[in-house]
C-alpha cells in the first residue's frame, strides 16, 4: 500500500490522492456556542502544500438532492479548481483528461459537506462533477481560469469505461440512475472513447 504525501500548513492539511495533483484539503476550525470560524483559502499555505495557481473567478451553485451536475472541463482555456461545500453534502468527482498522464481516465471521489468542511482541489486537466447527497446543497470553487460558455465539454457521467461508483441515494441499498437529475446538456455528452 503506497504511503499518501500530508503536507500540514497553518489551518490546513493537503493529503494527495491516487492522482497526482487532485489534492483533498482538510481545513481547520475554531468553534464555541456562538458558531465556528475557519480560513478557506490562505495563499502562503496553499502554496506550501503544493497549489500554487492564482484564482481568477468564483462561483456558487445550489441544487437539490440527486442533481448531477458535470462530467465539465473546458477545452481551449482549462481551469484549475478549488471546491468546497457551505450547506448539505456532495459527492465530488475529478476524472484525468491529461493526455499521456499515467493516470487517463481514472477518477477520483470524495465526499464534501458542510460538517466535514473537506475541500478538494483539481487541477487543469481534468473533468469534473458532483453529485448532490443532501436535501439541498450549496456548492462553492474558486478558478484559476475565467469560465468561457463556448469552450465546454463533457463526459458522459455514467461512462462504464471510467466506472465511476456513485453513492446511493435515499436510503437506498445500491446506486440507482433512474433517481438522477441531469440537465438537457449533460444528458448529452460523450464517451471518453470519443474525445479521442
Amino acid at each position: 500500500m503506497t504511503t499518501k504525501h500530508i503536507v500540514k500548513s497553518g489551518n490546513f492539511t493537503f493529503t494527495e490522492t491516487s492522482i497526482e495533483g487532485v489534492v483533498i484539503v482538510d481545513v481547520k476550525s475554531y468553534g464555541d456556542d456562538r458558531g465556528y470560524f475557519m480560513e478557506t483559502y490562505k495563499r502562503p499555505d496553499f502554496v506550501e502544500g503544493g497549489i500554487d495557481v492564482e484564482f481568477v473567478q468564483d462561483n456558487q451553485s445550489s441544487s437539490t438532492k440527486g442533481v448531477l451536475r458535470g462530467l465539465h472541463f473546458q477545452i481551449d482555456h482549462p481551469q484549475s479548481k478549488l471546491v468546497r461545500v457551505v450547506s448539505g453534502e456532495v459527492f465530488d468527482v475529478a476524472v484525468d483528461l491529461r493526455p499521456g498522464s499515467a493516470t487517463y481516465g481514472r477518477w477520483e471521489g470524495v465526499v464534501l459537506s458542510a460538517v466535514n468542511r473537506r475541500q478538494i482541489f483539481v487541477p487543469r486537466g481534468f473533468a469534473h462533477g458532483f453529485l448532490v447527497l443532501s436535501d439541498k446543497a450549496e456548492f462553492c470553487y474558486k478558478c484559476d481560469n475565467i469560465y468561457h460558455p463556448d469552450d465546454e465539454g463533457g463526459i458522459m457521467w455514467n461512462d462504464p469505461a471510467i466506472g465511476i461508483e456513485w453513492p446511493a441515494l435515499w436510503g437506498d441499498d445500491a446506486f440507482d440512475a433512474r433517481k438522477i437529475v441531469l440537465s438537457e446538456k449533460d444528458k448529452s455528452h460523450r464517451s471518453l472513447g470519443d474525445l479521442a
